[in-house]
């Protein structure tokens, strides 16, 4: 039922944004609850604010903070010499010279080559689940001196290699390499996490958690490759996010949507998005939830699933 609301499209005539309440049992709750809404409202931090803000018992929310910023020079370079400083610089401004030009040249050139990750476009959607433990993450995280992040994308890339080496048969696996596009999201907020719904709202407060959709994107290189280490999965993904942090590809993207809307309108700057998105293999994201269960109409939330 999920699945098939993803191929139909919400009532313009009608506010966009739907409550579906399957009322029968599952095996991890007693009644699914699907909230579907245009990302014209909101983006996902904007939507899980207004969520927790629906909760009527006062929530504690996750502290919002950033240990550096979502990407430029980090912090220790400018503490070690000046000479250092002024490389770091140098990389920032090659790196994102580098970016810029890719970004723009994507609408123009061929996009990812066709795998069994490419969706077809009148293809039966399926949504498919599965936990890990915040615990195992957390300890990968610690031995690699790595980010959350950059665990989640290495387990994304050893997934997709193993179903992929599935689909072609164990005889590719040896001798493949293929190199492939993901798109990331990121909050662009100074201050990130899930803010106050009445902060958010209110346009005469700091607007460094108003609402809306204020989200960069990092295309990141990810490959389809055997590696006997698990590990090396993840040292990966960590090599290529940093690369990509040491970029100022994010404000870009947001930049190049909003000028690109501003001066040719939503139909044009939608067509030159859509290029650039069928241009990848896919998207990942990933968001903070709530550290304290939720209750909606009394009824306890044991899940979200965005």
């Amino acid at each position: 039922y999920l699945a098939s609301l993803s191929t139909l499209p919400l009532d313009d005539s009608r506010p966009l944004w739907e409550v579906h309440v399957l009322n029968f049992q599952t095996s991890e709750a007693a009644a699914p609850l699907a909230f579907r809404i245009h990302h014209a409202i909101g983006d996902g931090m904007s939507l899980i604010s207004l969520l927790v803000a629906c909760d009527q018992k006062p929530k504690i929310l996750p502290p919002a903070r950033r240990k550096r910023p979502i990407c430029g020079v980090p912090p220790r370079a400018a503490a070690t010499s000046p000479g250092a400083l002024v490389l770091s610089y140098a990389l920032l401004a090659w790196h994102s010279v580098v970016d810029l030009a890719r970004l723009l040249a994507m609408p123009l050139l061929p996009g990812d080559p066709r795998t069994v990750f490419t969706g077809v476009k009148f293809r039966r959607k399926r949504f498919v689940s599965h936990s890990l433990s915040l615990d195992d993450v957390k300890h990968v995280k610690n031995a690699l001196n790595c980010t959350v992040n950059d665990v989640l994308l290495g387990v994304l890339s050893a997934a997709l290699t193993r179903y992929y080496f599935r689909k072609q048969g164990d005889h590719f696996a040896k001798k493949s390499c293929l190199r492939l596009r993901l798109i990331v999201p990121v909050d662009m907020r100074p201050t990130p996490g899930i803010q106050k719904l009445e902060n958010m709202m209110d346009p005469h407060t700091n607007n460094d958690a108003r609402w809306g959709n204020r989200i960069g994107y990092m295309i990141l290189p990810f490959y389809i490759a055997s590696h006997e280490d698990p590990l090396e999965y993840v040292r990966q993904a960590k090599k290529s996010a940093d690369r990509k942090k040491y970029s100022l590809e994010t404000i870009f993207t947001k930049t190049i949507s909003e000028m690109a809307t501003n001066f040719f309108g939503l139909k044009i700057a939608g067509f030159l998005f859509r290029r650039i998105v069928s241009s990848t293999t896919a998207l990942s994201s990933n968001m903070t939830g709530p550290i304290e269960q939720l209750e909606l109409f009394g009824n306890k939330v044991l899940y979200i699933a965005p």
